[in-house]
């Protein structure tokens, strides 16, 4: 007889966990909570994340179950057509000062949730409130949910914050964003979200939830590794893994220990992306020098024939609205190709019904796509591919076709490219190069992402206490009995409503 489902979930959003540094914490003993999740659940080393593989486009996926063409969170910076002006979500305080900050503080903390992310686009916390699950979150991207939050006032920081922060919010039942906005005391204090509290922050009000049984599910974010990799590389995870680890800990240890916890709370931890050693930047401003490209701040933008959107290792460029439009594409990719450490460009075909990707430089190949029946994909989706194969690194047999460099590539780049909100042409960068932001900065010497690429493209995910929704595993061509895993951090909230008895 199979034993009982726990009745509450917890799902624990790693931002940027590598699956080998994962690996490497746990063989090193210092994630002993996560090596027991591993080993009581399912572990799998390759999820893919979304395409750019950057927190707020993969974040939104994560929290709705839905890819960008969907979400419509394009990336970490993208260009707003009805507003002509720069949408900056974080990417740095030298780009959040250029773009403004005001600006991109609302982006950030309102008009992310309340106006770029669709009202008919819901988020697992929205899907859970409709069903009366209560439900809970710590300071997440993506906090949409049926409740109402005043801006907090619990801190002598959280009140200064209400000059700028004052309007309420709707988020989960239970919501702690920062200390911006908290549903009730808990003690637990962030500094205002500062890097290297956030994960403090998470465990102090998960325990509290967790001890005083106030929610039935909870989005436990730890985003402190991401800031760790930016800033020390990849191979410097260990450290960060183990504090994530210790946060963990204090959720398990309220819930009475492993077993007790763990017969109350299935659990899903899951990374939004991973991160690649990043060795040098790419010219990419000073590429389109020759452009009228949009200032930062927006200024006179009937002059501008382009908008130029870097995010780590990826990068979207805009054709302005114009006569010059159809022209400019061509150009852009021209330009794009010619740029040292651009490995991918990508856009669509003028009349709309394919993607192209092209690589750079002037013996690159170009490979046209979109939905079909010929073809299938590691998740059972039909494409039609013509031309050179090479591009993508593609493999085809017996119907099936794949990509081991650029994992769901067919998938992830048409999701991009069909996203209202993209940019014309979409870049991907070569192992170990990135693009600087608008303030200038870059992470050489450490750890990015962005890319379509699998260093920076797979994650970690674990689960334990439920089953997938679906058997995202397949029997590889040639009869080899070998499987093929075709995971997404889409999956995720389908596993969770899944888990509460209700369908995506």
């Amino acid at each position: 007889m199979a034993s009982p489902r726990p009745p509450k979930l917890v799902l624990a959003v790693i931002d940027g966990l590598k699956p080998s540094a994962l690996e490497k914490a746990v063989a090193a003993g210092r994630a002993p909570v996560l090596k027991a999740l591993m080993a009581r659940g399912t572990y799998v080393d390759d999820c893919c994340a979304a395409f750019p593989s950057v927190t707020p486009c993969c974040a939104a996926t994560i929290a709705t179950g839905r890819r960008q063409d969907e979400h419509r969170i394009a990336s970490m910076n993208w260009y707003h057509r009805e507003e002509k002006r720069y949408v900056e979500y974080g990417s740095s305080f030298g780009a959040a000062r250029r773009i403004g900050i005001a600006k991109q503080l609302g982006d950030l903390i309102y008009r992310m949730n309340h106006e770029h992310l669709p009202a008919d686009v819901p988020t697992v916390f929205e899907r859970l409130d409709d069903a009366h699950v209560r439900t809970a979150g710590t300071t997440y991207l993506f906090y949409r949910g049926r409740h109402e939050h005043q801006p907090s006032r619990e801190s002598p920081l959280s009140r200064l914050a209400t000059t700028v922060i004052r309007r309420p919010v709707q988020g989960p039942k239970e919501l702690f964003y920062a200390d911006l906005f908290a549903s009730r005391e808990t003690g637990c204090w962030s500094r205002m979200g500062m890097p290297g509290l956030r994960d403090q922050h998470t465990g102090c009000v998960g325990a509290y939830l967790v001890e005083h049984d106030l929610c039935d599910f909870l989005l436990f974010s730890l985003p402190d590794n991401d800031t760790h990799s930016h800033e020390h590389g990849p191979d410097a995870q260990v450290a960060s893994i183990a504090e994530a680890d210790r946060q963990l800990e204090r959720l398990v240890h309220a819930g009475g220990g492993l077993d007790a916890f763990l017969a109350e709370h299935a659990i899903i931890v899951v990374a939004d992306h991973s991160h690649a050693l990043v060795e040098q930047r790419i010219d990419f401003f000073e590429a389109f020098a020759d452009y009228a490209v949009l200032p930062a701040n927006g200024a006179r933008p009937k002059r501008a024939e382009i908008a130029l959107c870097p995010a780590q290792r990826s990068a979207m460029v805009y054709a302005l609205e114009g006569p010059s439009r159809d022209v400019l594409v061509p150009r852009i990719v021209a330009t794009a190709r010619g740029l040292d450490g651009v490995d991918l460009v990508m856009w669509r075909a003028s009349d709309g019904t394919a993607a192209v990707a092209r690589g750079s430089g002037a013996g690159g190949g170009e490979v046209r796509f979109a939905p079909g029946a010929e073809l299938r994909d590691r998740r059972g989706v039909g494409w039609m591919v013509d031309g050179d194969l090479e591009v993508l690194a593609l493999e085809r047999d017996q119907g099936r076709v794949w990509s081991d460099v650029y994992p769901d590539a067919l998938s992830r780049i048409w999701a991009a490219l069909t996203c209202p909100t993209s940019g014309e042409v979409l870049l991907s960068a070569a192992v170990g190069r990135e693009f600087p932001d608008w303030g200038g900065s870059d992470h050489v010497g450490a750890g990015s992402h962005g890319s379509l690429h699998a260093s920076d493209s797979l994650g970690a995910l674990v689960f334990c206490g439920l089953d997938p929704v679906d058997d995202h595993a397949s029997h590889a061509p040639g009869g080899s009995g070998e499987r093929w895993s075709g995971w997404s951090i889409a999956d995720v909230t389908p596993m969770a409503l899944a888990h509460f008895g209700l369908s995506q």
